[in-house]
């Protein structure tokens, strides 16, 4: 299935409603807005949909191929509404037998009625009869539950918590017009998702219903009038929109993958690099040479002149990379001349240069002596062969808002050994070399860090039986929208690092401070990149709300769990963020299930963010060791330290007039312990996060 839908809506059958601006201009020329969904529309393009007027012939097979949601908007005989000139109303048999099948097959429907159900001359209940489903005609009245003290603009009440999905995530309130009502057989499998109030009419009947039918999923609305460009963009009726939509079109069950087809591997003598190289690194010690004698050195030798034929052979394949593999093969045989000592490939990493040319799917051959972050700690040879990611639409947000010149998005083709770890990063400066060069680039491995995402949050919402957005279930389920996602969250993440008030070398992981300042600058810069998907998903860029996902979840779910407890800076910046999100009410743990309040949710995260800013801000004006002090405040307000911790006693148990370095070595391994939460959600967790190991998809 695709990443985002593709939404097909009829409008052969006399419709009362069109996605097409002009139409609405011809069947209603004194207010268009009453004939027209071109805004729902719009909505849907927004977060990434594929929207299209079916405007003649039959629904057959033919027509709902390569379609995932059918929406039948609300149709009529002439004689009741002003229409679009088309069609019957009336579906015939066929049309019904190939719109059933299409829905039992996977594909998603949505069904506007209204309250005079019965005399439109439309196949509505005829449709849904087939889901056993069925828009009652009456016209609910509620003197309490409405708005603007019209009694038949009724408020639709939430049914209750979703079990699954929550396809009311982001809504608080919202209208229907002139409603009929929505009856359900009892043997169907549906969710009631808004109803009447005790006071309407018809008190506490259904007005919204989710079912499932066969693989397919089916929504019914008794009111087509919430969604009409006059109404969609009151109270939370596009949110409502978005996600019935987005929910029936169901979640991807491909990976979405782009596929591992590559000239590089599909040569022979990638194995045979990959051998040599496999075998090369075993004799090597940590710092790269190796022990003349503990090993053969003219066996080493051959090896060399292994992998040095095998890159000449693989060059043909990457000639962007030419120079650079000549280089590597020069240095190969250099280190090998001078005995195996300590290696040194600065001449072929300057030469290395991927961010000169980010193209989409270009394929680059790595071979350096180097140690892999999350991996292997010891700089031995290592070959990948890999592929750039950098779609058009990224290339155009680096180039008009986030220009990062040095950020390399990668995918894995094939790896050697330090890679089959939880290592998703390459980095020049864990390549072997002599002097530290000036360094332009960095890649991440966006397929790993969102198969690690997929793997690891898919599974903790089943055990906290969190019920997700409808756009998040389906980020959850697609690898290549994950890959996306996390595409565009290293771009934003990356370059935040050098943006901003740094009362501190951005890149301050090689200095010796306490952890939770590093914890801070990752979170901080997380914590940006959702403040600005927030602003992206205001500009309509689809990618907006899926980062904010991938960053509550893995932050909240995945980074406190993984990795050990000594000095976990990950791991504290995500307990910080449930932890605040927690004490202002916005994620509940209760009945053991963990519930999200998503409207609350972006204003929440953003606080949190400007408080860490303004953290920053002021610490420009304090010493390292006060900015240490008023960062552990900031951190201990929401996180509870260690009962055993000296910084939690407070500035009289410092021995502040000792050098910075004492004050970091009374740092406990595990300053912050997990909370009783996370605790248990790590035991029932763990084989998952260790069976991410080497994960690429």
């Amino acid at each position: 299935m695709r990443a985002f839908p593709s939404v097909l809506v009829d409008e052969a059958h006399s419709p009362a409603w069109t996605v097409r601006p002009e139409v609405a201009e011809q069947v209603n020329p004194v207010k268009p807005a009453d004939a027209s969904y071109a805004r729902a529309a719009e909505a849907l393009r927004a977060r990434g949909h594929r929207v299209s007027a079916h405007i003649a012939g039959p629904l057959d097979e033919a027509t709902l191929a390569g379609h995932d949601v059918l929406v039948l908007p609300h149709s009529s005989d002439p004689a009741w509404e002003r229409v679009v000139p088309s069609g019957s109303p009336k579906l015939d048999g066929a049309e019904l037998d190939a719109i059933e099948e299409f829905v039992r097959s996977g594909g998603g429907l949505v069904v506007l009625g209204e309250c005079d159900q019965d005399k439109y001359g439309n196949s509505v209940n005829e449709l849904l009869g087939r889901f056993g489903a069925n828009v009652t005609t009456t016209t609910v009245i509620d003197p309490v539950e409405r708005i603007h003290e019209v009694d038949t603009w009724v408020l639709g009440q939430r049914a209750g918590v979703p079990e699954t999905d929550d396809v009311l995530a982001g809504v608080r309130r919202a209208c229907l017009y002139r409603s009929g009502v929505v009856t359900t057989e009892p043997d169907v499998d549906a969710t009631v998702l808004l109803t009447t109030s005790a006071h309407a009419s018809t008190p506490l009947a259904p007005l919204v219903v989710a079912l499932t039918a066969g693989q397919g999923r089916v929504v019914v609305v008794a009111d087509s009038d919430l969604f009409g460009d006059d109404s969609v963009d009151e109270l939370d009726h596009r949110r409502l929109w978005v996600n019935v939509v987005t929910w029936a079109a169901g979640r991807p069950t491909a990976t979405g993958s782009a596929g591992t087809g590559s000239r590089l591997l599909d040569d022979p003598v990638w194995t045979d690099l990959k051998q040599a190289v496999t075998t090369l690194r075993v004799m090597q010690s940590k710092d790269g040479s190796i022990d003349p004698g503990a090993h053969d050195l003219h066996d080493a030798r051959a090896l060399v002149e292994a992998m040095a034929s095998a890159i000449q052979a693989l060059a043909v394949h990457v000639p962007h990379d030419a120079d650079y593999l000549a280089a590597v093969v020069t240095d190969l045989r250099r280190w090998a001349d001078g005995g195996f000592a300590v290696p040194d490939f600065l001449d072929s990493l300057l030469l290395f240069r991927p961010e000169q040319i980010r193209q989409d799917t270009l394929e680059h051959l790595v071979v350096f002596p180097m140690y892999t972050q999350n991996g292997n700690p010891d700089r031995v040879m290592e070959a990948v062969a890999l592929r750039v990611v950098w779609p058009d639409w990224l290339a155009e947000l680096e180039r008009t808002r986030y220009d990062n010149a040095a950020f390399v998005p990668v995918t894995f083709l094939d790896f050697t050994g330090g890679y089959d770890t939880h290592s998703a990063v390459l980095f020049p400066e864990t390549v072997a070399v002599r002097e530290v060069p000036r360094f332009t680039w960095g890649a991440i491995f966006c397929d790993r860090e969102a198969a690690r995402f997929r793997s690891v949050c898919g599974a903790a919402v089943e055990t906290l039986r969190l019920a997700l957005p409808p756009d998040a279930a389906r980020l959850l389920a697609h690898q290549g929208l994950a890959q996306d996602t996390y595409v565009l969250w290293d771009l934003i993440h990356d370059r935040t690092h050098s943006h901003g008030d740094l009362p501190f070398d951005p890149f301050m992981i090689k200095q010796r401070m306490p952890f939770w300042m590093y914890a801070l600058e990752e979170l901080r810069c997380d914590l940006t990149t959702f403040r600005e998907a927030v602003r992206l998903e205001a500009d309509g860029v689809p990618h907006g709300p899926l980062v904010q996902y991938a960053i509550l979840l893995d932050r909240l779910i995945r980074f406190p769990i993984t990795g050990e407890r000594v000095r976990n800076y990950d791991g504290l910046g995500g307990q910080l963020l449930f932890a605040y999100l927690h004490q202002h009410d916005v994620i509940r743990w209760t009945d053991n299930r963990l519930v999200v309040d998503w409207v609350a949710l972006p204003g929440a995260v953003i606080d949190l963010c400007e408080a860490v800013e303004a953290l920053y801000h002021s610490g420009i004006d304090r010493s390292k060791v006060a900015q240490w002090l008023a960062a552990y405040e900031l951190v201990s307000r929401y996180v509870a330290p260690s009962p055993a911790s000296t910084w939690a006693r407070g500035v009289d148990a410092l021995p502040l007039d000792a050098e910075p370095k004492e004050l970091v070595n009374l740092v406990l391994p595990d300053e912050f312990p997990l909370n009783t939460f996370y605790e248990a959600l790590r035991r029932k967790l763990g084989d998952t996060v260790a069976a991410t190991r080497g994960i690429t998809a």
